[in-house]
């Protein structure tokens, strides 16, 4: 069992509230006797300087680098909305520190915990109510004479079209074998994370994140019959940059971008690095699911 003795805390400050969130999670964790860290607010987070916070203990001294800190924590406490979420998962990702979104945003999947319902969240947590869910990130690896680009998303990949309203061409293969051609807008290529993200705007399936799939969602294909295409997680899949003209980019959970040129093959693959995501009272996705997408019914 994991035991919770030292938090760390990271919010948005570009959230409303985000000074008051950050000082009352940590004067919930005081109160209960366990240890707030507050770490260096470094600039990949886009966050502030620690000296606005002056309820936070200045942990500085022990904890100089907010990678570092963030390692010697038992949980990391993440407030703010999914991108606040995606951006620390992917400065973090691989380490094993559990991490917990308090969502403070409108839609969030990745943070499912509600500000509001912070104390009960944190009493629940005490309790070892909870779980912890290994979920996988994608690596993309772009191959050049020189350099060979290597990156990893949480929730996406997308090779899309610039501002140019002409299609491109993406030539897909998977485990070595030819899918198809794709004359269209962009292709997301997702994990199961991100299957409630910008591939289920375009028109892609819902996967549970305990799936072990990748889904490829073709947006606004020529064709018609182009529909998500759904392939188990171990695979490779490989796509081919057919068209010089509109420039094509990439983008990594819509915080990386790399323009590509016309004969650069992108390969996509399950990374060997992997997000622990704490739930708390179980498995949230289901309930998570019927209350953003506001679905009714019997059981609702």
């Amino acid at each position: 069992m994991l035991k919770i003795h030292r938090l760390g805390l990271i919010a948005n400050p570009g959230k409303p509230r985000w000074k008051a969130n950050l000082r009352r999670a940590a004067a919930l964790v005081r109160n209960a006797e366990r240890i707030a860290v507050a770490p260096q607010l470094e600039p990949r987070f886009g966050l502030k300087s620690q000296t606005d916070l002056e309820t936070l203990p200045a942990a500085d001294a022990a904890f100089p680098n907010c990678i570092r800190s963030m390692e010697q924590t038992d949980l990391i406490l993440v407030i703010g909305g999914d991108g606040t979420m995606l951006h620390v998962a992917r400065t973090l990702g691989g380490r094993k520190t559990p991490i917990l979104g308090i969502n403070t945003g409108n839609l969030g999947f990745l943070t499912a915990a509600p500000m509001s319902n912070l104390r009960g969240i944190l009493d629940r947590i005490w309790q070892g109510d909870f779980a912890i869910e290994s979920r996988p990130f994608l690596e993309a690896v772009l191959s050049r004479p020189r350099p060979t680009i290597r990156s990893i998303a949480l929730n996406d990949f997308v090779i899309s079209r610039s501002e140019l309203s002409r299609m491109i061409q993406l030539d897909v293969f998977v485990d070595g074998k030819p899918l198809t051609t794709y004359q269209c807008d962009g292709l997301i290529i997702c994990s199961p994370t991100g299957s409630t993200a910008y591939s289920l705007s375009a028109g892609g399936p819902i996967v549970s994140p305990n799936t072990e799939a990748i889904a490829l969602t073709p947006i606004c294909p020529h064709a018609l019959s182009n529909r998500s295409v759904i392939v188990p997680l171990k695979s490779t899949v490989r796509v081919a940059v057919g068209t010089q003209r509109p420039e094509t980019l990439l983008t990594g959970d819509g915080q990386i971008s790399l323009t590509l040129k016309q004969g650069d093959v992108i390969q996509f693959q399950q990374s060997r690095r992997r997000l622990r995501l704490l739930s708390v009272g179980g498995n949230e996705f289901f309930q998570t699911l019927r209350q953003k997408m506001k679905w009714s019914g019997s059981n609702v």
